[in-house]
């Protein structure tokens, strides 16, 4: 599990990135406005979305959402499914020949547990898919997760610790970690 960084939401780096989130909604609502059989103004939108062009054979379906896109590093022949959501204040890599199912959500980014700070910090940890991963539907993968070379990881699965390669993973797992005073 990667180690969070706390960012405070007075601080500029939290305006820099306030503003670049401004950016990614005003991107992905035009993303997603946009006819299905208009490949090209898609591809154009998920490039100025994500820094860079889409690798080769990367394709991502929307509706898409990102809460900032340059966040985000997908390798060749990546596929994301519709209705996926990447808040990726804490970046996202995807490696190559990935499959990322409809309704996915990969989460970078939080807010610490301890009730006192959680309105003035957010946190934020990396999520690391490897090579020829497969996320199934609607699952949900946490921030500071690695989820290694070749694993699947089920349908609905809530995935709150690293994978190792080539391992199935399935349900949600809900373990209490501690009691709040």
């Amino acid at each position: 599990m990667a180690v969070e960084q706390r960012i405070a939401i007075s601080s500029p780096q939290w305006r820099a990135l306030h503003d670049r989130i401004q950016v990614a909604m005003e991107l992905t609502s035009r993303l997603n406005t946009v006819p299905f059989g208009d490949v090209e103004t898609r591809n154009a939108l998920l490039a100025e979305l994500l820094g860079k062009p889409l690798p080769a054979g990367a394709v991502v379906f929307p509706p898409f959402h990102a809460t900032h896109g340059l966040g985000t590093q997908l390798g060749e022949q990546v596929s994301v499914g519709q209705g996926c959501s990447f808040l990726d204040l804490g970046g996202i890599t995807i490696g190559a020949r990935t499959m990322i199912s409809p309704r996915v959500t990969l989460v970078t980014e939080g807010h610490p547990v301890e009730p006192s700070e959680r309105y003035d910090t957010i946190t934020v940890a990396p999520v690391v898919i490897g090579e020829n991963v497969w996320v199934g539907a609607a699952a949900t993968v946490l921030p500071g997760v690695t989820i290694g070379d070749g694993s699947v990881i089920g349908a609905g699965t809530v995935v709150a610790k690293d994978v190792p390669p080539r391992t199935v993973v399935t349900g949600q797992g809900q373990v209490e970690r501690r009691r709040l005073d």
